[in-house]
């Protein structure tokens, strides 16, 4: 199904909307996962809001660890909130969104990941891996490295100054980078059939419909993407060696359990969404299936929840 203008100075078709198809199969199917990604997301949205309520209220909740984690809330919320209530809208029946509505979605979608866009195996894929949350990851990385490996000098050197310029960061160049994408995107035209075959708005199917040459938008995606990505990467990989080691060094097993308890969680959200980062942009896109490639972007939607898990409070 293609709904198509002409334009009044061009000899093509121009798209105005576009149809997001979201999951297929039958409607009974449909239905069960309406019910499952309407209860994720309302988890999602109570634990975030839980967090950064209990921050804002909480004076022993007062510390870095828990101003980072509030953030990273925030970032899921817009995440979720820009993803879910259309998901859940194609779930029901073919949903159709006007241009302006797709690139707010867009915009919205990758300041809380600050995605950007990288060429792997030759196919311009969405590395929209993860700026907005992987800068915050990287921040709570490093405050947990300090906690354990440098208790000492933990208070002097994570400062309330300190954790709000650092954060301020995190989002200013969060901010620039969609904004950039963003731009990029408005200068492309779109043309043909305005069905997406994808549950949101992203680059990859995008640029699938584009009628013009993408490879200046997909150049500047990897200039902008490919540095931070394997920055922040590193930074977090070198972190929880230390980390490791000291705990490692510790002689009791107590101490050794509270030093665990400490990053355990944050552990597993890395694992988790580097992982899926890994198979979902790693992967040459003839070896994904449709409704795999949307699976794994639906995890990755949801992939930041478990920092919303108890033994963070």
């Amino acid at each position: 199904m293609c709904s198509l203008i002409v334009g009044s100075n061009r000899n093509q078709t121009e798209i105005t909307h576009f149809i997001l198809q979201g999951i297929g199969g039958p409607h009974s199917l449909k239905m069960s996962f309406y019910f499952i990604f309407l209860t994720l997301y309302i988890m999602t949205m109570c634990g975030n809001l839980l967090i950064i309520g209990l921050f804002l209220q909480s004076h022993h909740l007062n510390s870095p660890m828990y101003f980072f984690l509030s953030h990273l809330s925030i970032c899921d919320i817009l995440l979720s909130t820009s993803v879910v209530p259309n998901l859940l809208s194609t779930l029901l029946k073919e949903h159709e969104t006007t241009f302006r509505d797709s690139i707010t979605q867009f915009f919205a979608t990758s300041l809380a990941t600050a995605a950007e866009s990288f060429t792997v195996i030759g196919y311009p894929s969405t590395c929209l891996g993860a700026r907005g949350e992987c800068h915050l990851l990287t921040l709570i990385s490093y405050d947990r490295y300090l906690a354990i490996c440098n208790p000492l000098c933990y208070t002097s050197i994570m400062s309330t100054r300190l954790c709000v310029l650092l954060v301020a960061c995190s989002w200013f160049l969060s901010f620039l980078y969609c904004l950039i994408a963003t731009i990029e995107i408005l200068d492309l035209d779109f043309c043909g059939c305005n069905v997406l075959n994808s549950i949101f708005c992203d680059i990859a199917p995008l640029l699938e419909i584009s009628c013009r040459n993408a490879s200046r938008l997909q150049l500047a995606c990897v200039i902008l993407a490919s540095p931070g990505i394997l920055f922040t990467f590193s930074v977090i990989l070198s972190t929880y060696i230390k980390i490791s080691l000291t705990i490692l060094s510790i002689s009791s097993s107590i101490g050794k359990q509270k030093a665990l308890a400490t990053c355990s969680s944050h552990l597993t959200v890395v694992c988790t969404y580097f992982g899926i980062l890994i198979v979902k942009y790693t992967v040459p896109s003839n070896g994904q299936s449709l409704n795999m490639n949307k699976a794994i972007s639906l995890s990755l939607v949801h992939s930041s929840y478990t920092s919303t898990q108890p033994n963070d409070l």
